[in-house]
């Protein structure tokens, strides 16, 4: 159960006088996981000693999460042997000491396979120690007049005591070397009754939640996600309101997907559909951007490829947008702000296809009941199968792969629409040649309050696949879809 300990064999008496001066910012991990040491440069001459106590920009570049505190907090601690007790808490920390010296005791209290791993060591003011969420912290100070200071990046508050966790500090199984023994300690009551370790119950970790379970994508995450992640509909948080941070309770939410979008290209050139589109599609993103960057979550956002006008064959990632019409400009719009957060994915795609109403299954539905279609064939793009979608979101969050913009389909050769049309004709034993192709221009000839399409949809996947993650073919993943 005891993980690294820097105990060195160090005398207890003048340890505050320790201090290495002139040292470079470095980070040591240890044992536990998350749970990152940090030596600082402290500088010294007659007068006394200077530090950079957190350097968010510095520290950031040797991994230390971006972690937004928002409070900073003291412990005086009069005399040698004050010791306070182990507990975790809702939030991270980044604790040092301002004067004096701690031997300080971690203990992670998460559920996993860490749980109940020990790391020890001296802190004086010359490091620092970052300690995620759920992990028990302790500390007895070794000199009189020990200031130990820390920041959090949350505030207390009495609804979420259910989400603290303590182990006792006399524990026999962690077997921690107080150097004060405990009888002889300065400490409360309440801390000499915690729990030990197999009474203890671990912090469940934060989870993902699932906005729009309901719609294809939702049900595919769901699907791929299983029970690492929450799920909500329209009912438990609609993307129309206007209150979206009081509407739900994020406080243990790590990563936000938003598969819940406006959707209907065509309505959202009405005035009521564009009012519609831009709410859902635009505010609905800059609150859930505002919300993740205060509990500093993830952020996935889908995208599309309507943000663009199809002038060009194949569009990467870096292409800036160019909508044609309402509801591209809305995706558009959104991909901009969520850009803003530094916690964010923003996952393109085009012509999605899962289980529900969807191009596929309205031609499956045409071909059993023997009707013959036009069908356009000069909108060039290849289909997304939800299933893929789902998996290339979960291979981005599982490997931490670099934020930003990917672009998500199937992959294989681009087709039209009336080519995918035959294709379904003929896996469901109807005539391909029942699919009559006609032109964008001839299909929509005369009707009004049709939204613009772009004619060339394929999106470039080489960005997604050097994550290591592979793209099946878009016809076989058809042909399966059909089967199922």
């Amino acid at each position: 159960m005891t993980g690294q300990r820097d105990d060195s064999g160090e005398k207890r008496l003048n340890v505050s006088k320790g201090l290495r001066y002139e040292r470079e910012l470095k980070a040591t991990t240890t044992d536990i996981p998350g749970l990152v040491v940090f030596d600082l440069p402290v500088h010294g001459d007659n007068r006394g000693w200077f530090k950079e106590n957190w350097q968010r920009a510095k520290q950031t570049a040797l991994g230390l999460p971006d972690f937004g505190p928002v409070q900073n907090n003291i412990s005086f601690n009069a005399t040698r042997g004050t010791t306070r007790g182990i507990h975790a808490e809702p939030w991270d920390k980044y604790i040092s000491v301002a004067t004096g010296a701690i031997f300080g005791a971690w203990v992670d209290l998460r559920r996993g396979p860490a749980f109940g791993v020990v790391h020890t060591q001296i802190l004086r003011p010359d490091q620092a120690i970052f300690v995620p969420r759920g992990i028990g912290n302790a500390f007895q100070t070794l000199v009189d007049d020990t200031a130990y200071t820390y920041l959090v990046n949350d505030h207390w508050s009495l609804d979420k005591l259910d989400q603290y966790s303590f182990v006792n500090l006399a524990d026999p199984t962690l077997d921690i070397p107080w150097p004060i023994p405990l009888a002889e300690a300065e400490l409360s009551e309440k801390d000499r009754n915690h729990p030990f370790l197999p009474e203890v119950h671990p912090l469940a970790p934060r989870v993902a939640l699932v906005i729009g379970m309901g719609g294809q994508l939702g049900r595919a995450l769901k699907e791929e996600l299983g029970d690492a992640a929450e799920y909500v509909d329209r009912s438990v948080l609609d993307l129309s309101s206007e209150t979206l941070v009081d509407d739900f309770d994020w406080s243990n939410i790590a990563v936000i997907i938003n598969a819940a979008a406006f959707t209907k290209v065509d309505d959202a050139e009405t005035p009521e559909g564009r009012r519609a589109a831009w709410q859902v599609n635009v505010d609905a993103t800059r609150q859930l951007v505002d919300i993740a960057r205060e509990h500093q979550a993830t952020l996935v956002s889908i995208s599309s490829d309507y943000v663009f006008d199809g002038s060009v064959p194949v569009h990467d990632e870096d292409e800036p947008c160019s909508p044609l019409g309402v509801y591209g400009q809305t995706k558009a719009a959104a991909d901009q702000i969520t850009a803003t957060l530094s916690a964010h994915y923003i996952i393109r795609t085009s012509w999605v296809i899962g289980d529900g109403l969807n191009f596929v299954s309205t031609m499956a539905g045409l071909a059993r009941r023997g009707v013959k279609p036009t069908v356009v064939d000069d909108q060039i793009g290849r289909l997304t199968f939800t299933s893929t979608l789902a998996k290339a979101i979960r291979h981005l969050l599982d490997t931490g792969a670099p934020y930003g913009t990917y672009n998500v389909t199937n992959s294989g050769p681009r087709q039209s629409w009336a080519d995918i049309a035959k294709v379904v004709y003929a896996e469901v034993g109807a005539n391909p040649a029942a699919v009559t192709p006609v032109s964008t221009e001839q299909y929509y000839a005369g009707r009004q309050g049709i939204a613009p399409r772009p004619l060339n949809s394929a999106l470039d996947l080489a960005k997604i696949r050097r994550t290591g993650f592979e793209l099946p073919d878009a016809m076989k993943m058809l042909h399966i879809h059909l089967q199922d």
